[in-house]
């Protein structure tokens, strides 16, 4: 793949793009919709329902908004929350959290007190009432499942993160300290000590990794989530917890780089196996998180030629329409890893978003 310039100009056209179409996003026909346990039908597509993959979306355009100011930008996340706050209310699990992390940033912009009962109520949710697995981890308890004693690596970006948030907003030493635990579980369970990649899951029930699939989109939430952690709690470089959590972050991306294809700069769906496709959503994720690494000075600039890579193949990814391809479609456990290589691809909310933070990421560049 050819290398282009990048320029402000063009990085803020295809943000622009990428927002337009994932603010339009639906699904009338319920093809990617997914039936739960209980029987539920959950969209996994339309930006306008609650659920983590509209959640994502909405965090990546309030990043976009912090860096530009565009009202319109902040109006249409207004709109979002102002909508669904004033719906019916929405079950509270692992993944609806992630809602709370752009909540809480809409407030700090706003000063608005209506959402203030929403991000408490949650938080509290959150720390006292989500259930454990053994050893204290979150369950990763979703719509219509449970998820008994299982701990997955999605938890710490939809979950975590804000349970962070919140507690720094709210000043809530109890919140932070036990997000500061849940990275170190996650890490003692879900890190493999020969690659420095991370499984999708652990159970606890039967002790091991379901089916040991280093799943490209599930790596990238923890690439996005360390050094999100890390800013938001405010460790120095000095500090031990910090230096472990680099460590991590640091041991995944010799795995990472290894591993990027070459030809189009994206990391596949399996991240060590070439036969599984190249999926757009990991690739946003990694490059961001990468970046975000590197302005954060938790790593060195080194490591700007992978990023470099990964924008330019998700660039030229970019339809006239503003859509992202090669994103594959939610992804439940796996018991076996072809599972992973059959799930459906199209463009998606998280998608869109993850591709509108890698590109904010590296506009910050040009200020």
């Amino acid at each position: 793949m050819a290398e282009m310039t990048i320029t402000k100009d063009k990085l803020n056209e295809k943000i622009k793009l990428l927002i337009d179409n994932l603010i339009h996003l639906s699904d009338p026909t319920g093809e990617f919709s997914i039936k739960v346990a209980d029987g539920s039908i959950i969209d996994n597509k339309s930006f306008d329902y609650w659920e983590w993959t509209s959640g994502i979306g909405l965090y990546g355009m309030m990043k976009y908004y912090q860096l530009t100011r565009d009202p319109q930008v902040l109006a249409r996340i207004e709109k979002w929350y102002d909508d669904h706050l004033n719906g019916k209310p929405v079950e509270k699990n692992i993944n609806t959290m992630v809602q709370m992390l752009t909540l809480a940033d809409l407030f700090e912009e706003t000063n608005n007190k209506f959402y203030l009962p929403y991000l408490q109520q949650w938080g509290e949710w959150l720390y006292y009432e989500l259930p454990r697995t053994e050893r204290g981890g979150f369950q990763h308890v979703t719509f219509g499942d449970l998820n008994p004693n299982e701990m997955w690596d999605d938890t710490l970006m939809m979950s975590v993160l804000a349970l962070t948030k919140l507690g720094v907003l709210f000043h809530k030493k109890e919140y932070v300290a036990e997000a500061k635990k849940q990275f170190l579980l996650h890490i003692q369970f879900l890190q493999d000590k020969k690659t420095g990649l991370w499984y999708h899951g652990w159970t606890f029930n039967e002790k091991n990794n379901f089916g040991a699939a280093f799943w490209g989109r599930g790596n990238s939430w923890i690439t996005i989530a360390i050094p999100e952690f890390l800013q938001l709690i405010g460790c120095d470089q000095t500090d031990g917890y910090q230096q472990f959590l680099v460590t991590s972050f640091k041991y995944q991306l010799s795995a990472l780089e290894k591993y990027q294809d070459p030809t189009t700069g994206f990391w596949h769906t399996l991240i060590d196996d070439p036969t599984s496709y190249i999926e757009g959503s990991a690739t946003a994720g990694f490059a961001y998180g990468i970046l975000k690494a590197i302005n954060l000075r938790l790593i060195g600039k080194e490591h700007l030629k992978t990023v470099e890579k990964a924008i330019n193949g998700l660039i030229a990814n970019i339809d006239e329409n503003g859509g992202l391809a090669h994103v594959s479609a939610g992804t439940p456990m796996g018991k076996d890893k072809e599972f992973y290589k059959h799930i459906k691809i199209s463009i998606m909310p998280y998608g869109q978003s993850m591709a509108i933070l890698a590109l904010t990421e590296y506009l910050k560049g040009f200020y």
